[in-house]
């Protein structure tokens, strides 16, 4: 075995070998390169090609009817004639005044009458609606009357209320036909199938419970929302049903298997309103978190979403043959027309300033809207002009606060409606002709 002292000294062998591994990763290090100036303009004007290529000039069509903005270049100089003589070689020239040129939007190209055609205002003269006055009031809840509903025979309606009791009243007379009882809550939603003999319900306990009329007892139950359920509608031609809540989620059922079809998400806040119709959007929901949702029923997303409203919107109301809708939230401006199916605003109905706790409007076009301190208002729906506002009158022995109207519907032939309040009464009203 060789001797230690014959080996090599390893001194000299770390440091070569600490220069090359060194060496070798310094050169691999990006940290001290910068990039060349050269190729970073040339990555900056392709990029600038790409980006703006079709945006660098206007199309020929547009550019003809470009007009010089601003005043014009002054043609002329004009002396001044008073002071010094013309021969003073100090004298002063000023710009004659330059007639200022047409702007694009003012010159009678096409482009720009059309502009102007839209922006002028059109005044439709709104149709003549018969007054409305109070004909009925009845009481037998004891609790806030929170929703109702009218049966497609137009025979009767159902209430529901605080007093988690649901109540069937006979339209023409206005007798109690029938007290359901199951909920534990507030009866917050009602609605009446138009193809089975099914009245629907939701309230504050969570529950959505289909009740079959001809046994007067619930066959169904839905399970599925984590906590109140604040509006119910009925599909008009498939056999579903929509609920929302403050579980800020619409839920889609299937009538007859109770099974969820979708979870419409998205609202960020109560679901406090839903309606369906029969053509897209067939699902309209709005929600405490100031915006109003078109939904694509067969995939459950969102199609539109309208930010429109300041508050929380609580009333939703489908015009039943013209395809649009209202919606209705607090302060001013406050209730909104909009055109289907894209959403598309039409305009405000200005001046009921209150929170809207509901919407109803008939075929006729007479439009109704109901306030938390007890305004009512009535609209013509085509142009947005109120034709009468009433205050709501408490039944005697309530408190003036108690004056709220909390739900709206009008009979199937338009010419009744049917209101709910805080007072505990149901309050119809007609046109004062009928």
């Amino acid at each position: 075995m060789a001797s230690t002292s014959t080996l090599p000294p390893l001194d000299p062998i770390l440091r070569t070998s600490l220069k090359r591994t060194r060496s070798i990763f310094a050169a691999s290090s990006t940290d001290g390169l910068k990039d060349d100036e050269k190729s970073v303009r040339l990555k900056l004007s392709v990029k600038v090609r790409d980006e703006y290529k079709y945006a660098t000039s206007l199309p020929p069509a547009l550019l003809a009817q470009q007009g010089q903005v601003g005043p014009a270049r002054p043609k002329h100089m004009k002396a001044i004639t008073a002071g010094p003589s013309s021969s003073d070689p100090n004298l002063s020239l000023i710009a004659a005044p330059a007639a200022p040129k047409q702007s694009t939007f003012t010159s009678s190209t096409s482009l720009s009458k059309a502009l102007i055609r839209h922006k002028t205002t059109r005044t439709i003269k709104p149709e003549f609606h018969p007054q409305w006055a109070l004909k009925r009031v009845i009481s037998g809840h004891l609790g806030w009357v929170r929703s109702v509903a009218v049966e497609p025979g137009n025979k009767w309606f159902a209430t529901g209320a605080g007093d988690r009791v649901i109540k069937i009243w006979d339209l023409a007379s206005g007798e109690l036909k029938l007290s359901l009882t199951g909920h534990i809550s507030t009866v917050r939603g009602l609605g009446v199938s138009s193809r089975h003999p099914y009245l629907f319900s939701c309230g504050e306990d969570k529950m959505v419970k289909c009740w079959d009329l001809e046994a007067n007892k619930v066959i169904r139950h839905y399970h599925g929302h984590l906590s109140g359920v604040y509006s119910l509608s009925l599909h008009p031609t498939l056999d579903i049903l929509v609920t929302s809540g403050r579980d800020a989620s619409a839920r889609v059922w299937d009538m007859r298997t109770k099974a969820g079809i979708h979870v419409l998400s998205g609202h960020t806040a109560t679901v406090a309103a839903v309606r369906c119709q029969e053509s897209d959007p067939q699902v309209i929901t709005g929600s405490m978190d100031s915006t109003v949702r078109l939904w694509d029923l067969a995939a459950g997303k969102t199609m539109v979403q309208l930010t429109h409203h300041k508050k929380s919107v609580r009333a939703l109301a489908i015009h039943p043959t013209e395809y649009s809708f209202a919606s209705a939230s607090a302060g001013g401006n406050n209730i909104k027309k909009w055109k289907c199916p894209e959403g598309t605003f039409v305009f405000n109905f200005s001046g009921h300033s209150a929170i809207i706790n509901t919407l109803s409007v008939n075929p006729e076009g007479v439009f109704f809207s109901g306030g938390d301190n007890g305004t009512l208002t009535f609209w013509d729906y085509a142009t947005g002009t109120p034709f009468q506002t009433m205050d709501d009158v408490p039944q005697p022995g309530s408190l003036e606060a108690e004056a709220g109207v909390f739900c709206s519907t009008f009979d199937q032939t338009g010419t009744r409606l049917i209101t709910g309040g805080a007072d505990k009464t149901i309050k119809i009203y007609a046109e004062q002709g009928e």
